[in-house]
């Protein structure tokens, strides 16, 4: 399959029906711990903070991968910081993945951001070398504190 000419990208709102029977089991597939309870609120919040939900479909229409992003202003410049980059798990390395980033990567350019940023679990090695493959750096640690109730 060549992706670059066989997938369509299209921006899911959180009210549309594909949010649910699309986005909403891929994102489940990189963060299981959500429920479908908490996704529908997590998207429902995240779109009104600015969260685009950009969804990666096949000429048969399904849901190939997903992409959650938004553009930020920080004090390193605009940045186009995705949340989430998530591919079918029986479609891996077809390139739906690489053609997800190569979109996103238009979208920063067009949005005059300087540079496309996300953070990977420590222990997603797979992920690791898919973004390595593509000439990203490591260049932060990102660091945690856990702020819920005592």
């Amino acid at each position: 399959m060549n992706p670059t000419t066989t997938l369509t990208m299209t921006d899911v709102p959180p009210d549309d029906r594909r949010m649910t029977t699309d986005i909403r089991p891929l994102v489940h597939v990189l963060r299981p711990a959500l429920t479908d309870a908490d996704f529908d609120r997590f998207a429902a919040e995240a779109h009104r903070q600015g969260l685009v939900f950009t969804a990666a479909y096949d000429p048969h229409g399904h849901c190939a991968g997903v992409a959650t992003h938004r553009v930020l202003a920080t004090s390193r410049g605009r940045v186009l910081f995705v949340d989430d980059l998530v591919t079918d798990p029986a479609r891996r390395s077809a390139g739906i993945g690489a053609e997800l980033l190569r979109h996103l990567t238009a979208r920063a350019r067009a949005a005059h951001c300087d540079r496309v940023e996300l953070d990977s679990g420590v222990t997603n090695q797979a992920a690791h070398r898919f973004y390595h493959a593509r000439r990203m750096t490591i260049s932060a640690l990102h660091f945690a504190l856990e702020v819920g109730a005592d």
